[in-house]
């Protein structure tokens, strides 16, 4: 039977399962969460991304913090299906042969999202042809361009194979996806047999496609020079895709979405303004991002949940009555989900950390903006406050592009603190973080630490995870966190909330940081007299009970999709 869907998803990365290595980080862990939301919703979707046979990477650090990357290894048939139909695009005048792979989500409606991932590693291609679906991220420029016309204009035709011929709306979940609209165009051309595209048949592109741009960073927005352009394409697509975004020299996989969409937005409040700024445009609306509650919340967490509000799968709002808990219970089962956090830590590093000591967790991908030494800009003021105010002990994990030298480096600045302190304040930097290690982190620590550069953090979802399972935020004003902070509430901020590019001062960064975990969070913590306890409760009837997907997919649904 001819499966239908009214809404296709498109994503370079999708974190499906933690043994796939079909993602690298908080983008792909967002569509996962949006597709599983979906599910739960009963929203007709179907999705697209690429197989990544080898992965990412496989991350190994050595003695002192040098990141080491290895190929991904993984049995591809335990987890996904192999579909009969195949596809074909031309790539450099050469022909490609594209198959699928199927995985499917069923939500706590019973409802249904397939998902199916692109695949070119098939005999009748040429040996760099079947490399294209191997890698995340990896490879040179022209082979992220064949990528993304794998992903945007084979993912369309592959949809077509199946038999997804009613779809209303195309979203593309950042611009990796953007030349999906090359395919629709030509698709819309032959419908109506013309050559060339009229304004009307322009209009008819837009009012099928969602964008939803991710990043403030201008430099993490794909771009591909036209000569590059119009030797994979050929003449015929490269001048169609002229009449969607007339790009001169340079092709903005960014521009080329946002021009071929009626609905565009940013990823949290704040970002949206950002992006606005940025694209040189006033029609980018935002959504602010969320998780997927039942994915994110750990298990001694559910059970109480399952306990006190029934139903919080289905109604994530209900979540406010987390207030009615008493604050005991939520306690205890915060002790259960740190003790397997510190049983894996302890196992894997051998860093004896102890259950009674508050525990800080910073993970994010390693890179300049992020700023995840500023914890450790002061080691001999950290062990003083570990000293004076009660011991701390810190986990850090995330991964640096391999291209990302400074971001290498950063985990190698981590490593030498953790040196630094051995003794008064124990740090452990975890290998590989992936889902399995993160669902442990964000539940098991006490503390959730984030402290990006401002205005780059686009909205970040790690604290979102952690506010489900009780734990604060510690973290400077951007992103979600500007929405969700709600001083000595919800969790407390790093600095001032005005703050502008270029005005920003790290060393009254670390000072705010090191002053607020001096004076306010560390004597709560030891306190145990209630303050604490009521920071961990409003954590998740304020912030668990909105930042998730479930309350973010329903405003997709009417300003996006349906809208």
């Amino acid at each position: 039977m001819t499966e239908r869907a009214d809404i296709a998803y498109f994503s370079m990365e999708i974190a499906l399962d933690a043994a796939m290595p079909t993602y690298s980080g908080g983008l792909g862990v967002l569509a996962g969460d949006t597709l599983r939301s979906a599910a739960d919703l009963g929203v007709r979707m179907v999705a697209i991304s690429l197989l990544h046979r080898r992965g990412y990477f496989f991350q190994r650090l050595d003695a002192a913090g040098t990141q080491h990357e290895e190929a991904v290894e993984w049995p591809i048939d335990d987890y996904v299906t192999e579909q009969a139909p195949r596809v074909e695009i031309t790539i450099e005048g050469r022909r490609v042969q594209i198959r699928s792979w199927k995985y499917e989500i069923t939500g706590e409606s019973g409802s249904k999202v397939p998902v199916f991932l692109l695949d070119t590693d098939l005999p009748e291609n040429s040996p760099q042809d079947r490399e294209l679906s191997h890698y995340l991220y990896g490879g040179d420029v022209p082979y992220r361009l064949h990528q993304e016309l794998v992903l945007g204009v084979g993912g369309v035709r592959m949809l077509r194979a199946l038999g997804f011929s009613s779809l209303q709306r195309y979203h593309m979940n950042e611009g990796h996806s953007a030349l999906l609209t090359l395919e629709l165009l030509r698709e819309e051309l032959a419908r109506r047999a013309r050559t060339s595209p009229t304004a009307d048949d322009l209009q008819s592109i837009r009012q099928s496609c969602v964008f939803t741009t991710h990043t403030p960073v201008p430099a993490g927005h794909d771009r591909f020079a036209a000569e590059l352009l119009a030797r994979a394409l050929g003449p015929e697509d490269d001048s169609r895709l002229r009449a969607l975004h007339d790009y001169g020299h340079e092709l903005n996989m960014t521009q080329l979405a946002l021009h071929a969409s009626h609905y565009v937005n940013g990823v949290a409040k704040r970002h949206g303004e950002v992006s606005r700024q940025l694209l040189g445009t006033s029609g980018i609306d935002f959504i602010t991002n969320g998780v997927h509650a039942a994915t994110w919340t750990s298990p001694p967490l559910q059970r109480l949940f399952d306990a006190h509000i029934p139903g919080w799968r289905k109604d994530n709002f209900s979540l406010r009555y987390a207030l009615g808990i008493p604050s005991d219970q939520i306690w205890r089962a915060h002790r259960e989900a740190k003790r397997a956090l510190l049983e894996h830590v302890n196992r894997t590093s051998n860093a004896g950390m102890d259950l009674d000591v508050l525990t800080i967790g910073f993970a994010r991908r390693a890179t300049a903006y992020k700023r995840p030494e500023l914890l450790f800009s002061d080691v001999e003021r950290l062990a003083s406050i570990a000293e004076r105010r009660g011991p701390l002990q810190i986990i850090y994990a995330g991964k640096a592009h391999p291209r990302d030298e400074f971001g290498k480096h950063l985990i190698e600045r981590v490593v030498a603190a953790q040196r630094a302190l051995r003794g008064r304040v124990r740090v452990v930097y975890l290998e590989n973080y992936d889902v399995t290690a993160a669902k442990l982190l964000v539940s098991g620590v006490d503390l959730w630490l984030n402290t990006p550069l401002p205005p780059f953090e686009a909205s970040g979802t790690s604290g979102m995870k952690a506010a489900l399972n009780g734990v604060p935020s510690f973290s400077v004003l951007d992103g979600w966190w500007l929405e969700g902070c709600i001083e000595g509430v919800t969790g407390w901020a790093i600095g001032g909330r005005t703050r502008e590019q270029g005005l920003i001062d790290p060393a009254a960064d670390a000072f705010s940081l090191y002053e607020k975990l001096e004076t306010i969070v560390v004597p709560a913590f030891y306190a145990q007299d209630g303050e604490f306890f009521d920071v961990m409760r409003h954590a998740i009837a304020l912030n668990g009970s909105f930042f998730n997907t479930q309350r973010m997919l329903q405003q997709y649904v009417l300003k996006a999709y349906y809208g």
